[in-house]
Order: C-alpha cells, then sequence, then structure tokens
C-alpha cells in the first residue's frame, strides 16, 4: 500500500529463522499518547480524520481491511497521521472461545498495544474499537474498519473512548447494546459511560453534523453504516469548510472565526453565569473588534502583478522539462535526463528549493498528477503504474497495449490515449476493465484521439482529434464519459489543458493562447488569448500545465545545443579531433567508410533536421536538403550513390523520398498510407527494398524495384517491433521489442524462428563483420557486441561489454552512435560540456494573464 499517510512497507526478508519486514522510519508519537493529554482541537481532529480516512479508503480499495484501527496504530508526524501495523492484532478466534488463553497471548503480544494498560486492559483496549460483527463471530469487512474509525473520531473529539466497561462482559455490551454519550458531553462520574445519567458538564461545541457523521458510523447494523471511508473523508472535509477551517487546519475566513469568538463569549456567560450587563458588554467588545477587523479585510487590495520566475534543472540532470504543477498548486513536477539521457520524474514543493526524485519512475514515458496531488501516473512500457510522491514503490494498475498519454479525473477514472491511429480508452485509477472512451470521427478527417485532460466534474474531459492534414494537433473536442461522442470545439497544433474559471489552453504555432469554453453550450467563445511564446514542444505537442488556484507552468524552446561527432575505436577510446558540431543525429557512415550522413536541426528539442553530407577525406560539409527542418531518418542506398528520408510533403502526411547523394537531379517521392507515421530505419543491400516501422509498431518493407511499392508487412502483425534491420545475407531481421526492450532477431528465411541476443536490456541493433556479429545498446549507455553463428540455423554468443557511450540514444528515440560495417570504428556523439539553461517558468496567476476573468 502507497499512500502518504500509510506507513510504507519497503522490504520482505529472511535472515535464517527470522522473518523480518523492512519499514519506514516514522519519527513522532502515536495517537494514542496524544490524547492521553485529552481531546484534540476540531480543527487539528478534522484533518488528521480525514487522512485516516484516506488512508483507510487507499488500503480498501486494495482489497485489504486494517481489522486493528485504533490510537496506537495511528502516528503523528510532522506532515499527519500515519497509519500503521495492518493485520497484526487480529481477533478472528473470538468466537470460539472468547478469552481464551491462546487468544489472550495473540493480543498481548500485538506490538502495538498501549504500553499502559494491564493484561486485562489488553484484551479490552484491543475490543474497544471492535465493530460488533466481529465481537459476534462474524468475518471483518471494510465497514468494520469504518466503525473502528468512528470509534477514534469520537476519541480525537472527546478525549474518551465511545465504549467503556468496567469488565470484558459490560464492554461487549455496551458495543453491541447501548449508544456513546453525545460527543459534546462529558459525563461527570467516572463510572461506566454507557450507563452514567447524572449530570453532564457541557463542553465546547463540536463542528457542526460531526455527532451526525459519527452516529453513522457507529450503526450496529453494518448494512446501515457509512459504506467506505472515501465518503467518511469528503464528509470530513466538509464539515471543516463549514466550521471555517480547511483540512490543513488553517482557518478559511476571518469572518467565520471572530463570529465564533463572540458566540464563544456569549455561551461562557450563559455557561458560568457572568450577569447579562456584562455579557452584554464582552459582547459588544468582541462584535467591536469583529467589525474593525471586518473593515480592514474589506479593505481594496492592493494591485498586485502576477509573479514569473524560473525553474532550475534538478540536481544530476542535463535538462529539465515536461513542467506539471500538482492541482492543488504545492508541487510542480518535473521530468529530467541524467548524463546517460535516462529520464525520471522529480517533484519539488514549491516553497522549497530543492526537487526530489521519484522512486521507480526511470525511463517512463510522461506523468501526470492524481486529483489529490498526493500521486503521480505514468505508463511504463506496457504497464500503468502509480507511484505516490511521497516515496514508495510504484504498483503496477493494469497491462494496457500501446499506452500513452492520461488524465486522472476526481471521480476516480483514468483517460489513456495510445498510437496515432487509436480512440481513447478509459479505466478506473483502482484497475479493472479498460472500455473505450471516444469513437474516432473520420467525417471531420480525424485518424485518432489523444491528449485527454479531465474537467474539474470528473466526467467532460478535453481532448485532440488528431487529422491526417495535421503534422501535430488537430481537432479540440468535448467528450464525457458514457458516451462514445464529443463535441468539436476547435483547433490546436498541439494540445489542449483546461483552467479554472471555464479556460482552455492550447498552441497556435508554438504559441500559448487561452480562450474562454461555454461548457454548457459546449463551445469556444470570445477571442484566444496569447499567454507565451516560443513553447517547447518537442516530444509531447506542448510543455504547458495549470493548477486548480491558478498558477500556470511552462517550458521554453531550449534552442540548440552543440554535441560533437568524434571517432572511437572498439576499446572507447576517442579520438580528441571534432568531425562535426551543433544539434546532430543520426550520423550513418556510407558503404565505402568515406562519408558521413547526418542531420543537424534548429532545436534540441526536435527530431527532425535537414540533411547532410561529411566529406571525411576533405573535411567538408555539403547541405542536400532545404524542408525548413521537415526531413528524420535519412539512409544510404547500398551503393552510397543515393540516400532515402522521411519528409513532410504536406502537413500531416509523411512520405519517403529517394534522392541522389550529391543533392542533384529528381527527387523520387513515396507516399505512405496517411495516418500512419512511419521511420525509415534500413535501405536493404538485398532486395533494394526500405525498411520502415510505423508508431504502433509493425515491421514493412516498401520495394523499389518493380512498379509496386506499397508496403507489406515484414512480420506478424501482432508482434510489435522497432529498428528493424536485415541482416547482410538477407536471412535474418534484427529489431527491438518489449519492456524494457530487448534485442530480437527473426528469421526471413527457411525455418521460422526468433531468438532473444540481449539479456538484460537492447535496443539499437547494427549487423557488423559481414552478419557475425551484433552491437546494441543498453538502457545504462553502454554498447554490447554479441557474436552471431548462422552456419547450422541461429545463435548468438553471450554480449561482451565494447564501451560505455558518452551521451544515450534514449531508448527507441535517435541513435547517438553508429559503427562500420567492418565493426571497427564507431562515431559517437559527446554531448555539451555546460548543462542546458532552464527554460521551465512558472507564472502566479493565471487569471491576471487573461484579464481578471
Amino acid at each position: 500500500l502507497n499512500h502518504p499517510n500509510i506507513c510504507a512497507l519497503y522490504d520482505v526478508g529472511k535472515e535464517g529463522e527470522i522473518d523480518y519486514l523492512v519499514l519506514e522510519l516514522i519519527e513522532g508519537d502515536t495517537l494514542e499518547a496524544r490524547l492521553a493529554r485529552g481531546p484534540l482541537p476540531s480543527p487539528e481532529a478534522l484533518r488528521l480524520g480525514a487522512q485516516i480516512a484516506d488512508a483507510l479508503d487507499r488500503a480498501h480499495r486494495a482489497g485489504v481491511v486494517h481489522r486493528d484501527l485504533k490510537p496506537g496504530n495511528v502516528m503523528l508526524t510532522r506532515g499527519g497521521a500515519k497509519l500503521m501495523d495492518f493485520g497484526l492484532a487480529r481477533a478472528t478466534g473470538l468466537a470460539a472461545g472468547a478469552g481464551s488463553g491462546a487468544m489472550d497471548a495473540t493480543l498481548a503480544h500485538s506490538p502495538t498495544i498501549g504500553r499502559a494498560l494491564t493484561a486485562e486492559g489488553t484484551i479490552l483496549g484491543t475490543f474497544q474499537y471492535m465493530a460488533p460483527e466481529q465481537l459476534e463471530g462474524r468475518e471483518a469487512d471494510a465497514r468494520s474498519d469504518i466503525w473502528a474509525l468512528g470509534c477514534v473520531l469520537y476519541e480525537m473529539f472527546t478525549g474518551r473512548r465511545a465504549f467503556e466497561g468496567r469488565s470484558q462482559a459490560s464492554l461487549i455490551a455496551a458495543i453491541l447494546e447501548r449508544e456513546p454519550a453525545p460527543v459534546g458531553e462529558t459525563p461527570s462520574s467516572a463510572g461506566d459511560a454507557a450507563t452514567t445519567s447524572g449530570t453532564s458538564t457541557i463542553r465546547s461545541a463540536p463542528p457542526h453534523g460531526i455527532e451526525r457523521l459519527i452516529r453513522n458510523c457507529l450503526t450496529k447494523d453494518p448494512e446501515e453504516r457509512i459504506q467506505t471511508a472515501h465518503d467518511v473523508k469528503l464528509q470530513l472535509q466538509g464539515i471543516a469548510e463549514g466550521a471555517g477551517f480547511s483540512t490543513s487546519g488553517m482557518p478559511i475566513s476571518g469572518a467565520s472565526s471572530l463570529s465564533g469568538v463572540a458566540a464563544a463569549h456569549a455561551a461562557t456567560a450563559r455557561a458560568t453565569g457572568v450577569p447579562r450587563p456584562i455579557a452584554a458588554g464582552l459582547a459588544a467588545v468582541a462584535l467591536a473588534s469583529l467589525a474593525g477587523l471586518a473593515w480592514f479585510a474589506t479593505r481594496p487590495a492592493p494591485e498586485t502583478l502576477p509573479l514569473r520566475f524560473r525553474v532550475e534543472p534538478p540536481p544530476g540532470t542535463t535538462q529539465a522539462y515536461w513542467p506539471r504543477l500538482s492541482p492543488d498548486g504545492r508541487y510542480l513536477l518535473i521530468q529530467g535526463d541524467d548524463s546517460t539521457g535516462t529520464v525520471s520524474a522529480w517533484v519539488r514543493p514549491l516553497d522549497q528549493i530543492e526537487a526530489v526524485p521519484i522512486a521507480g519512475t526511470q525511463g517512463l514515458q510522461r506523468a501526470y498528477w492524481s486529483p489529490d496531488s498526493k500521486e503521480v501516473v505514468f505508463m511504463d512500457g506496457d504497464e500503468l503504474k502509480r507511484a505516490p510522491i511521497g516515496g514508495g514503490a510504484p504498483v503496477v494498475l493494469q497491462k494496457i497495449k500501446d499506452g500513452a498519454d492520461l488524465s486522472w479525473g476526481a471521480k476516480g477514472q483514468i483517460l489513456i490515449d495510445g498510437n496515432t491511429s487509436d480512440s481513447l480508452r478509459v479505466v478506473a485509477a483502482g484497475g479493472g476493465d479498460v472500455k473505450p472512451a471516444t469513437h474516432i470521427d473520420r467525417a471531420a478527417g480525424e485518424i485518432g484521439s489523444a491528449w485527454p485532460v479531465f474537467l474539474p466534474d470528473g466526467e467532460r474531459f478535453l481532448f485532440i482529434g488528431t487529422r491526417t492534414d495535421a503534422a501535430t494537433g488537430g481537432n479540440i473536442r468535448l467528450g464525457r464519459l458514457g458516451s462514445l461522442d464529443s463535441k468539436l470545439l476547435g483547433r490546436s497544433d498541439g494540445r489542449v489543458e483546461y483552467a479554472p474559471g471555464d479556460w482552455i489552453l492550447f498552441l497556435r504555432g508554438t504559441t500559448l493562447v487561452a480562450q474562454k469554453l461555454d461548457v454548457g453550450a459546449g463551445k469556444l467563445t470570445g477571442e484566444p488569448i496569447r499567454l507565451a511564446d516560443d513553447l517547447r514542444v518537442g516530444g509531447s505537442q506542448g510543455h504547458f500545465s495549470v493548477s486548480n488556484n491558478g498558477l500556470l507552468a511552462f517550458s521554453l524552446n531550449p534552442g540548440a545545443v552543440d554535441r560533437t561527432l568524434r571517432v572511437a575505436d572498439r576499446r572507447g577510446g576517442i579520438d580528441a579531433q571534432e568531425l562535426v558540431k551543433g544539434t546532430i543525429f543520426n550520423v550513418r557512415p556510407s558503404p565505402d567508410g568515406r562519408r558521413l550522413l547526418y542531420q543537424r536541426s534548429a532545436s534540441s528539442a526536435s527530431a527532425f533536421g535537414e540533411t547532410y553530407v561529411f566529406d571525411l577525406d576533405r573535411r567538408t560539409d555539403t547541405r542536400l536538403t532545404f524542408t525548413d527542418d521537415a526531413v528524420r531518418n535519412a539512409q544510404w542506398s547500398p551503393d552510397g550513390r543515393r540516400l532515402a528520408y522521411q519528409a513532410r510533403l504536406t502537413p500531416g502526411v509523411w512520405t519517403l523520398r529517394i534522392g541522389s547523394a550529391d543533392g542533384l537531379g529528381v527527387q523520387d517521392t513515396i507516399s505512405y498510407p496517411p495516418g500512419n507515421a512511419v521511420h525509415l530505419w534500413q535501405w536493404s543491400a538485398v532486395d533494394s527494398s526500405l525498411t520502415v516501422f510505423t508508431d504502433a509498431g509493425r515491421v514493412t518493407t516498401v520495394p523499389l524495384r518493380g512498379s509496386d511499392r506499397q508496403p507489406r508487412a515484414l512480420l506478424d502483425s501482432t508482434l510489435v517491433a522497432y529498428q528493424g534491420t536485415i541482416s547482410p545475407d538477407g536471412r535474418w531481421l534484427a529489431y527491438a521489442s518489449g519492456q524494457p526492450p530487448q534485442v530480437f532477431v527473426h528469421s526471413l528465411t527457411g525455418e521460422p524462428g526468433r531468438w532473444q541476443v540481449s539479456t538484460v536490456n537492447g535496443f539499437m541493433p547494427a549487423w557488423t563483420r559481414g552478419g557475425r556479429e551484433l552491437v546494441f545498446e543498453t538502457f545504462e549507455g553502454r554498447l554490447l557486441s554479441a557474436a552471431i553463428e548462422t552456419a547450422s540455423g541461429f545463435r548468438a554468443g553471450m554480449p561482451q561489454e565494447l564501451f560505455r557511450l558518452p551521451m544515450s540514444s534514449g531508448g527507441l528515440g535517435l541513435p547517438s552512435w553508429s559503427v562500420t560495417a567492418d565493426g571497427e570504428r564507431f562515431y559517437v556523439l559527446t554531448p555539451p560540456r555546460s548543462t542546458t539553461i532552464a527554460k521551465l517558468e512558472v507564472v502566479t496567476d493565471f487569471k491576471k494573464l487573461v484579464g481578471g476573468k
């Protein structure tokens, strides 16, 4: 169970005959010890009660019943309550022989029994929080924990136990037959609270509604009791707001607090018999104070401007991006790359300077917040995971094929998009069946649904209907859970976000704009308002987010980064001489080894650029394409006289192009079916075909001989594979697949077969030495070599490390290295000497940016 209000369990182990648990070290005291000093103030009791209820709700959603909730099992820390010791004192044998020696021994050895209790008190101390159904020998369920929670809440507000007795029999009778004294009264007698009928002293009035809530938790019949801890949490939060307090314990308004002071003066006067004139004077003083402070409170506040500041990259990272503000505006989620290119998620409390990593997020795609700002959810390969920001390992919610971007709504549902041609799907945050959430409006030119974001009601949501005529972005749509239909709102050149006050944020080019949304009518009104220019768009179609309280965060285009291309040998020795410098990627040596094909971009956030050829003998550069940075994945022909690459023929339509390697002559264009984002990976020397794969992970080939240039599947359509490269003899296909990715080889001729070459992880496979070696990269930035034997079938040797790369390729992204056909020379990119300057920005008042509307 991973939750900020549950003591974290880090490990389970065995040493000899001793089994042990490794638990979170909690500094503080138990709630039992605190209650020994008297009841809690109402704001603190409401806050801690809501936290305990939230922790129980997390456990119940995971199918875990605590069975031993009591003040001794709640720790109080500076951060709030921590629920501990699940199931350590289970009274499952009560019906068969309550009070037996075996049961007494079990309870006496519970590690959370109060220190001051005697042996008999040990039994009573445990029974006092047991629900009637437990005492009757029935199986405990989540509603039994609700009963115990009611007992704990009663004790927090009164300082006394809800049920007491002088003996085990009288205690059980009280629980089964009687009701506790009202929360606002404390019995004057020290006798049995359930039978005392003498005079009672008046306590300060409990918050309105708490009496009813506790009694609904302590209903004898579990069917009539409050059914979920989540409902208890919501009611406690509502009571806190109604009493003028938030669940953080701070007053919501001065007026409510001051009126409470005046009322308290009057109540004190009535209770103590103060003469009416004096009482009236006290009330007048209180009201005068109230009026004076109200005057100060209602004076026009001086005009304030939105504050704007930059956020530095987390320690140990080379850049920071994907800023996601938590819904409550307290935290900023950041993703950052380390020196090997491995991405992790970090969280920075906005009242602190440093960001801290979120455990278990290495290699994630993009993270999104839970509605309560306590967890993040993300895709890790084909696993949907949620992780607490306060520590603890991520939990796998569901296996979801082709999942990518997410939105976690207020009603416990998570929306998921996938590949370019997928519709949205929805799954419960606790796991369960994955169901469709949208359908694709093909009549509007759409090919998929992407970038979901819930509105505050947890039912309606915004998303992008991707189009064939849009390079990025598409139609902005408004959908609702339970219906696959949606309403068209407008167009965006990237993602879309909801902002408080019924605004939506989206992109016009790389400019972030806001426009008013009429939710009821399902349309945009007014004109877009410009918020920021030159936003970073690479990898996510827009790095921006907004919190429920109006904070805005965004990442600007980081500009170009000067990587350097150098030569390395098989032992990792790197030549000091620089070959090429700039924002370069996708370096490919020519078949004769005398030239290098590479691409250069104007931005480090882009996977596209222009194509260049570098002559190794003459040390000269020649630019071959002029497409406004719309080219990717350029490849040599087998004879080195031509090249192939991908280009945008029209917005949203990617094509394959073939031209001369000297940049002269007419280029040949090969169309690819619209809606398929293709990646060119190899120009095969065997049959002169182009090997490509799509965003959906389908490996296909496009024949260049003859008139039929339609793509055909190279592997089974159910197999998801990337980076396919055919061996020099045309018999084998090496590719990356799975999560973590592994390098596989598939037979293309003769008997079918599939073999795994990598052992831990691997990607970017390359054939060398005439097909007798496979070289590939690992997540740790290591280059490995595996000997290949194909004389009789296929056999791969154990991978051996060659050297560590100066710069990682980043998983399934763009290669940062290449190797010559003989396997003797490597061309490697080295990162810039200085880290990228942070361009994450936060603005404190989104409302002011849109004119205070």
